[in-house]
């Protein structure tokens, strides 16, 4: 087993616990055998592991690095409704009902982070409340008239904030009106996945970490799971929730899900200046279609600064000064200030802006492409996989209409990237004709 480490960031400098490897032990001969074996140990795949343990049933979750190594331990920290794909959007394609029963499993997955934080006493998990979505031009009317149709509709406790009334709280004159959601909330995902983690061992499940799947094969009525260190896994069924991070096990879910990189920095203490900018200790974020994410930690002494998306799979070495720019230009009386992490992560990311939960085959589950909708769908995802696997729901099936479309490979990428570029230009015009 070879000695692995979680990459520099703020999530790694404030773990509670680096726990040991959890390992497989190869050394007692004989493949391991269980009813489902589980690919990703990120948020998604912890999840169902947490709920398929529950049902009864027994299983294995190999992560090919460490517990929340990849974009569950690496993000805004984000838990809220809803999906990348608004809401009304999802309305207007599928019809409100459809939309409305998507909408209240999110809502499950919004309870579902903040009910086992309260259970599992997770440490190093505070919940800082509320969530403000602010836009960076003016459209109050259209703004009130989303607002109130979710609140009817919807049933969702969002209100409508004036111009006056944001900044107030966000001291720029680059903000106009916003949308409070009280029900969201914003934790520290990497000690959220590794209590996860350990509940699931104290509960009986078996985790291999730096363990990769490698091989898929149909085996009988289950099937067999290749790994790195050379064990295979028997299973009675398998669930792929590899994400941005799975590559070379099954192609058809792999070119589904295209690899955007986001970039988050973190600001050493300035509490003074802070107060000067952002008085509000929730999470934070415009509505542009390619828009800036943060929050304060730390007790609200330091800034966790999120933005900008490209299809480069490498980190930019100028990763802390373009992000230190974005935040000069929204909040000018920061001044100078040092930033003391900067690190980059890869999130899956669909065509059609929504998740992929679907059974692919014949036992074989996806639960995946949970980039930018909100740590609440890697829990709404782990909570309906696990329904589905064990027999006890098909609310799975409220996700049929999102296929594991082909994302279009190398040229998908471009694309996506184009159409990025195309977004910040429609953002500029909106900001500039305001």
């Amino acid at each position: 087993m070879t000695n692995r480490s979680y990459i520099d960031s703020y999530y790694r400098d404030t773990l509670v616990s680096d726990i040991s490897l959890y390992q497989m032990d190869v050394a007692a001969g004989g493949a391991p055998d269980v009813d489902v074996c589980i690919v990703g140990g990120g948020l998604a795949g912890l999840t169902a592991a947490r709920e398929l343990l529950a049902a009864g049933k027994s299983i294995c979750l190999l992560e090919a690095e460490r517990i929340g190594w990849g974009a569950s331990g690496r993000n805004g920290g984000f838990v809220s409704d809803g999906y990348a794909e608004g809401t009304l959007a999802l309305e207007a394609k599928l019809g409100f009902d459809h939309a409305k029963a998507l909408f209240d499993l999110s809502c499950e997955g919004t309870r579902y982070v903040r009910d086992t934080i309260t259970e599992l006493g997770a440490p190093g998990v505070p919940v800082q409340e509320g969530w403000l979505r602010v836009l960076r031009h003016d459209g109050e009317e259209a703004l009130k008239r989303s607002v109130a149709r979710l609140v009817e509709a919807y049933d969702a406790p969002y209100s409508f904030w004036s111009k006056e009334k944001v900044r107030d709280v966000l001291l720029s004159d680059r903000y106009f009106q916003g949308m409070d959601d009280p029900g969201a909330f914003h934790i520290h995902p990497l000690n959220y996945a590794i209590a996860l983690a350990a509940d699931i061992a104290a509960r009986g499940g078996m985790i291999a970490e730096g363990c990769a799947a490698t091989s898929l094969t149909k085996e009988g009525a289950g099937w067999s799971v290749g790994t790195s260190l050379g064990q295979d896994v028997s299973a009675g069924q398998v669930l792929l929730c590899g994400s941005a991070y799975m590559s070379h096990l099954y192609p058809k879910l792999e070119q589904a899900v295209l690899p955007v990189a986001t970039y988050v920095v973190t600001s050493e203490r300035m509490p003074e200046k802070i107060a000067s900018a952002i008085r509000y200790r929730g999470c934070i974020g415009d509505t542009r279609r390619a828009g800036d994410y943060y929050r304060l930690v730390d007790d609200g002494e330091r800034l966790l600064w999120g933005g900008r998306i490209t299809t480069r799979t490498s980190e930019p070495t100028a990763l802390a000064h373009m992000l230190k720019r974005d935040i000069l230009s929204i909040y000018p009386q920061l001044g100078d200030f040092k930033i003391e992490r900067a690190w980059a992560g890869l999130m899956g990311y669909c065509v059609h802006k929504m998740p992929i939960m679907r059974e692919m085959e014949p036992g074989l589950w996806a639960a995946t492409a949970t980039g930018g909708h909100g740590l609440n769908t890697t829990a709404t995802l782990g909570l309906v996989a696990a329904e589905g696997m064990a027999g006890l729901g098909d609310r799975y099936k409220l996700f049929e209409p999102f296929e594991a479309r082909w994302g279009g490979g190398a040229l998908g990428r471009l694309g996506t990237q184009l159409a990025y570029w195309g977004m910040q230009a429609q953002d500029w015009w909106d900001e500039v004709r305001s």
